[in-house]
């Protein structure tokens, strides 16, 4: 009888939770939205604001940017799972967040389990960059000579476990070549040494690395997305260009605590996706280098799920570990 009663309590308190749900999904919005970002200032940065100003409009609710970018997003995903699920908080954030369970010990979250996807937002490729002076104009010369002069040419790069970094690493082990990494703190440092000839190299975004490229600073040598990318205009992907099968980008994705009811991540994707497929927003990320996606939940669900299996492979062989 006590059994009876104890599964009758449950069933009702589930039943009330469910109602709960329904109602809060029914009003929703009605209250500020925040989306969680990366630091401020970037071009993420400037995504998520561009996103939210176009919510604002749509959802007749405002909708505001919180950076929490520290801690390789360690900050920011955490800030979301701890959020109540009611799709007043999501999250704009890329590959750190699932990935970093590969670069780390006893990382506090499970991206599967602790997340809701909503759409995939963001990509974009990275592109193969060079000092003029370096006597090499595709990938295929690269690598010959790299292996000519093992462990002297120098990779640029912004810190460590990021996807530019994992593309370069990628490159080394597939094309088998050493060259060693230098990493940099800003992009800035990094640049400058570049175009200097302090270093030979770099997998750069394609924001950082074209106003270089257009200025003659730095030649570009491939991109690394499977098609070439209107990002990066007459220049040759990495696979076409002498590293057949090669591809890598960044692709950044939004979220919502686990448990959010289906009914708000419907709404949320819907918003989202209109927002991201605006001509002006798209063009707005083009000028920094980024392309606007816009994708079911469960193609983002696809999306991690194949670069986990990817990325954590290479992660291992490379040794790479969060900094």
């Amino acid at each position: 009888m006590l059994i009876l009663r104890h599964l009758a309590r449950m069933f009702s308190a589930a039943m009330m939770a469910f109602g709960m749900g329904v109602v809060c999904a029914q009003n929703y919005p009605n209250q500020t939205i925040r989306i969680i970002a990366g630091s401020a200032g970037g071009a993420i940065d400037m995504s998520a604001r561009s996103i939210a100003q176009g919510l604002t409009g749509n959802l007749g609710q405002q909708v505001i940017v919180e950076n929490r970018g520290s801690a390789g997003g360690a900050i920011a995903v955490q800030t979301l799972i701890r959020a109540r699920p009611d799709g007043y908080t999501v999250l704009l954030y890329g590959s750190n967040i699932w990935l970093w369970q590969f670069m780390a010990d006893n990382v506090p979250w499970d991206p599967i389990r602790d997340l809701s996807p909503i759409t995939l937002a963001i990509t974009t490729p990275h592109v193969v960059i060079v000092h003029p002076l370096l006597p090499v104009k595709t990938v295929a010369e690269l690598i010959a000579l790299a292996k000519t002069r093992p462990g002297e040419l120098n990779d640029a790069g912004i810190g460590s476990g990021n996807a530019t970094h994992m593309a370069a690493e990628l490159f080394k082990l597939m094309a088998g070549v050493n060259i060693v990494r230098v990493p940099y703190k800003t992009s800035a440092m990094e640049m400058a040494d570049l175009s200097s000839g302090q270093v030979q190299l770099a997998f750069s975004t394609t924001g950082a690395a074209m106003p270089y490229v257009k200025s003659g600073r730095l030649r570009a040598l491939a991109v690394t997305s499977a098609q070439p990318s209107a990002l990066v205009p007459g220049v040759p992907t990495v696979a076409a260009s002498g590293l057949p099968g090669f591809e890598a980008a960044s692709i950044y994705g939004m979220f919502a605590p686990a448990q959010t009811p289906a009914t708000i991540i419907n709404r949320l994707n819907q918003e989202i996706v209109r927002v991201l497929n605006e001509a002006n927003l798209k063009e707005r990320l083009f000028n920094v280098g980024l392309e606007g996606v816009g994708s079911s939940p469960e193609q983002l669900t696809a999306a991690i799920k194949s670069d986990m299996a990817k990325w954590g492979k290479v992660i291992k062989d490379a040794g790479i570990r969060a900094n």
